[in-house]
């Protein structure tokens, strides 16, 4: 933190709700990393009495929603997450029934169709790669202590997710996801019906030091500061909701790949993702770049691609005496997004530098994760169909 902080700026900080210079927007701090966390997560208070939860903070989904127990307190197939598993009860959570508009809303998101055969309860299945979530949307109450009341408890739409599927057991860093899609199930679309903010717009800042800060509402930067580009419509059941459009994708100034591909914003994902034959394309393209250098691949349990020097990697810094080569996504018309080689490696707890860039077959676009938005104030703005980015000091609270 900037020694030049007030010491009233330093507490400010331990707050996960940041109180914002007008009532219009809202800020909270951010937790978490890429490596080794693999999340930026908010702690949200949610209940009544309200306990807190860590959320990851997902552009690539619109459902907030929790791992949940049972009313028992028993949780089947579930992970094993930081504090204690959700558990709704009275008096402050009511299930959504089938027959409720979200409930329609929820399904279109997803692409799936809505079976009532219990109609008091709005069942859903989310599809991940690795996995799955079945759930029932709820309401809730969330603790809102920088809004004025009546409106600092509003009861907000969440997804109680009771059943993770085959791969759950698993220690995780995170409760739940926050939906920041643009659908009016996702939370800051609820939080401007209630009038609790004026502008369904999102920004955050995600620090290469880890942490950093999501703001909802009324954004104080100035528009000649951030490159804009219209957002791509979004057809129904599309998974992610955030695209910037098609680019091409270059390192340095050599383009990888014949044609340009889809692009799609998503902080939920710690990496950046690319089909498998561009990705195969983009690293023999680093690696002859790199063909001069001192580094030598290894092996390191992190990530498929690692490289170590003549010692070991202990901070970016160090990566950038190695490594020079920026890639970028060229969307035409000069717009451009440049991402250094700080935001495309991490380093690792064996000193290695490894590419946080990784080969799917699961997609046909270029996915856009967390490592590569830090060090940016990334904007997406649902008011005027538009997203935005511009270089920021992402350890520093916003002023919104």
């Amino acid at each position: 933190m900037a020694a030049r902080w007030t010491m009233l700026a330093g507490l400010l900080l331990l707050l996960p709700l940041l109180q914002s210079a007008s009532s219009s927007s809202m800020v909270f701090k951010l937790d978490g990393n890429v490596y080794p966390a693999g999340h930026f997560y908010v702690t949200m208070n949610i209940a009544d009495p309200s306990k807190p939860y860590f959320l990851s903070v997902d552009t690539g989904s619109d459902l907030t929603w929790l791992e949940c127990a049972a009313s028992n307190g028993a949780c089947e197939r579930c992970n094993k997450v930081p504090h204690p598993h959700y558990r709704p009860g009275p008096p402050s959570y009511k299930v959504v029934p089938c027959t409720d508009p979200l409930c329609d809303t929820l399904h279109q998101d997803l692409g799936t169709t809505k079976h009532c055969t219990e109609p008091f309860q709005c069942d859903y299945t989310l599809t991940y790669a690795d996995g799955s979530s079945i759930g029932a949307l709820i309401t809730d109450k969330f603790s809102l202590p920088m809004v004025k009341p009546p409106n600092d408890h509003p009861d907000l739409a969440i997804g109680c997710g009771y059943d993770q599927g085959v791969n759950a057991g698993k220690v995780t860093t995170v409760d739940g996801i926050l939906g920041l899609g643009p659908s009016s199930v996702s939370l800051v679309s609820q939080l401007k019906n209630h009038k609790i903010i004026t502008k369904n717009v999102i920004g955050h800042y995600l620090s290469t030091k880890g942490g950093g800060f999501l703001f909802f509402g009324e954004e104080s930067v100035s528009s000649s500061d951030v490159t804009w580009v219209p957002m791509a419509p979004r057809t129904p059941g599309k998974p992610y909701p955030y695209s910037p459009g098609r680019a091409t994708l270059q390192l340095d100034t050599k383009s990888i790949g014949a044609e340009p591909m889809e692009v799609v914003f998503d902080s939920g994902s710690a990496y950046t993702y690319l089909p498998e034959l561009v990705h195969s394309q983009l690293v023999t393209a680093l690696k002859a770049s790199l063909s001069k250098s001192s580094l030598k691949e290894v092996h390191d349990p992190a990530l498929p691609l690692c490289w170590k020097g003549n010692g070991p990697f202990k901070s970016l810094d160090d990566i950038n005496k190695e490594f020079m080569s920026p890639i970028s996504f060229n969307f035409g018309h000069g717009v451009t997004m440049t991402i250094p080689p700080e935001n495309y490696l991490i380093t690792t707890e064996q000193g290695s530098a490894c590419l946080g860039i990784l080969g799917t077959a699961d997609i046909d676009l270029y996915l856009i994760g967390a490592i590569a938005m830090q060090d940016q104030l990334v904007i997406y703005d649902n008011e005027t169909r538009r997203l935005g980015w511009t270089h920021s000091l992402c350890d520093r609270m916003p002023e919104t």
